[in-house]
C-alpha cells in the first residue's frame, strides 16, 4: 500500500509527463511557453520536497506495533529452534542420567517382641558419559525405632570402561566377596524378606570397601564365560569389647588406621547359562581401632583372611543357589584383644514359581558361626512370594530360629513384606 508522499509524487509524475506530450503549436506563443516554465519550476520544487518526506519517512524509526511485532517474530523463531534441537538431542546425546532404586516396607512379629511394621527407600544414581565412564551410587535410608531417619551411603564409584571386558572402579563399592552382598540383597531381588544370618553388620561376609577394583568378563568357548573382579582397600576394622574382638566392621572406610591394605577378588566359571560357581577371598593385616565404645590407637595389626565360594543355577521356574563365605582374624599376644576368632556362614537355598509364575515357594537353610555365642544362629526360612510385577512382590514368611536361649537369635518370626525395583 502507496504512503501519501509516494502517491503525490506518483501524481507529479504523471503531470510532467503530460506536459511533455503537448502540441508543439503551443510552443509558438511566447506567453504559452512562460506559462509552462512556470508551472514546471514549481513542480521541480515541489517534487524536491516530496523525495525530501519520502526520504524522511524512510529514515524514521518503526511504531511501537511495528516494533512489538518483530520482537515477537524473533522470540517466536527462537523458541522453535530451540524446540527443534531439543526434539533432537537424544539422538547425539553424549551423556545419559538415569534414577533407579527399591523400596520395601515390613512387618515383623517376633516370638518374645513386639511386632512392629519397618519401612526403608534406597535410591540409586547413574551417570553415563558416552561408553566411556559411569558415576553410581546408592543411599539407604531407613527409619530408626525411634522415629530418627538414618541415611547410609551404601556405594558410589566412578567406572572407567576400559574396553570391552575390562572396567576399573574407583571409590566405594559393595564386595565382590561372595554373591548375595553384590547381587541378590536388594528386598525386591532377595526371595525372602531377611538376609541369610552372617550376612549383615558384624557377621562372616564382607559388605563394602573403599579402594579401586578391576573387574570385567572374557568368554571361553562358544557357551562359557569367565567374569573376575580384582580390588585394593582399606580393610575392615575390629572392634574390641571387655578384652575380645566384638566384631569386624566392613562398612567400608576412607581411612585407614593400621596403614596396611587389603588385596581380594573373585573369580566365577559359567560353564553353560544359568550355572555360575565361583571362588573369593580377601588378605591384609587389621588392628583393634575402637575398644568398649571408645576410638583406640596403637593396637598391633593381625592376619585377616576372607575365604568364599558360592554357586547358584536356574532351569525354567526353578531357582538354587548357596553360599559359603568366612572370615578368619588371627591372634596377637600384645594386643588389647589378643584372642583371634573365626566368623563363619553358609546357606541353601531354592525358589520355584508356579501358577503362571504369579507365586512363587522359597525354603532357605542357614548356619552361622560367631566367636560369640549370643550372635551364632541356625535358621530355617519359609516363604510364599506373591509377584505383582516383574520388579514387584508381596511377600509372606517365617523364620523358625536355634541360637542361645533367651536372645533375639532363637525367637522365631513372621514377616510380611512389599518390595519394589523400579
Amino acid at each position: 500500500m502507496k504512503t501519501a508522499p509516494q502517491s503525490k509524487l506518483s501524481s507529479t509524475l504523471c503531470l510532467l509527463i503530460l506536459v511533455s506530450a503537448s502540441p508543439v503549436f503551443a510552443q509558438s506563443h511566447a506567453d504559452r511557453i512562460d506559462e509552462l516554465e512556470a508551472k514546471t519550476l514549481a513542480m521541480a520544487e515541489e517534487l524536491a520536497v516530496l523525495r525530501a518526506e519520502l526520504e524522511k519517512e524512510r529514515q524514521a524509526p518503526d511504531s511501537e506495533d511495528m516494533q512489538s511485532i518483530r520482537a515477537e517474530s524473533v522470540a517466536a523463531r527462537q523458541a522453535a529452534q530451540n524446540a527443534e534441537i531439543a526434539a533432537n538431542e537424544w539422538k547425539n546425546s553424549n551423556s545419559v542420567t538415569h534414577l533407579a532404586g527399591y523400596a520395601s516396607a515390613d512387618y515383623v512379629s517376633p516370638e518374645n517382641g513386639n511386632a512392629a511394621f519397618v519401612a526403608n527407600f534406597n535410591p540409586m544414581f547413574h551417570f553415563q558419559f558416552k561408553d566411556r565412564i559411569l558415576w553410581e551410587a546408592e543411599i539407604e535410608v531407613q527409619i530408626e525405632e525411634n522415629g530418627d531417619t538414618n541415611m547410609a551411603l551404601e556405594y558410589s564409584s566412578i567406572d572407567l570402561f576400559l574396553n570391552n571386558n575390562m572396567v576399573l572402579l574407583a571409590g566405594k563399592f559393595l564386595s565382590p566377596i561372595g554373591n548375595f552382598r553384590q547381587n541378590m540383597h536388594p528386598s525386591w531381588i532377595n526371595k525372602l524378606p531377611s538376609a541369610p544370618p552372617g550376612f549383615g553388620h558384624d557377621g562372616a561376609a564382607p559388605l563394602a570397601e573403599v579402594g579401586v577394583q578391576l573387574r570385567g568378563g572374557i568368554r571361553v568357548g562358544e557357551q562359557s564365560k569367565m567374569t573376575y573382579a580384582g580390588f585394593i582397600g582399606n580393610g575392615p576394622k575390629l572392634e574390641g569389647e571387655d578384652g575380645e574382638i566384638h566384631g569386624i566392621d566392613t562398612d567400608g572406610f576412607t581411612g585407614d588406621p593400621d596403614d596396611e591394605k587389603v588385596f581380594g577378588g573373585r573369580v566365577s566359571l559359567l560353564p553353560f547359562p544359568k550355572f555360575e560357581f565361583a571362588v573369593s577371598g580377601a588378605f591384609g593385616d587389621a588392628a583393634v581401632v575402637e575398644n568398649d565404645g571408645v576410638d583406640f590407637e596403637g593396637d598391633p595389626t593381625r592376619d585377616y583372611k576372607v575365604f568364599g565360594v558360592d554357586a547358584s543355577y536356574q532351569w525354567n521356574n526353578l531357582d538354587l543357589r548357596s553360599e559359603f563365605i568366612r572370615q578368619d582374624i588371627a591372634d596377637e599376644q600384645t594386643s588389647i584383644a589378643p584372642e583371634g576368632g573365626i566368623w563363619e556362614t553358609w546357606y541353601v537355598q531354592g525358589a520355584y514359581k508356579f501358577a503362571d509364575a504369579k507365586w512363587e515357594g522359597v525354603a532357605r537353610y542357614t548356619d552361622y558361626t560367631s566367636p560369640h555365642a549370643d550372635k551364632s544362629q541356625e535358621q530355617w526360612a519359609l516363604g510364599v512370594n506373591y509377584l505383582l510385577a516383574p520388579s514387584a512382590m508381596l511377600k509372606f514368611a517365617y523364620e523358625s530360629n536355634t541360637g542361645l536361649v533367651g536372645e533375639s537369635t532363637d525367637d522365631d518370626r513372621w514377616l510380611v513384606q512389599i518390595a519394589y525395583g523400579y
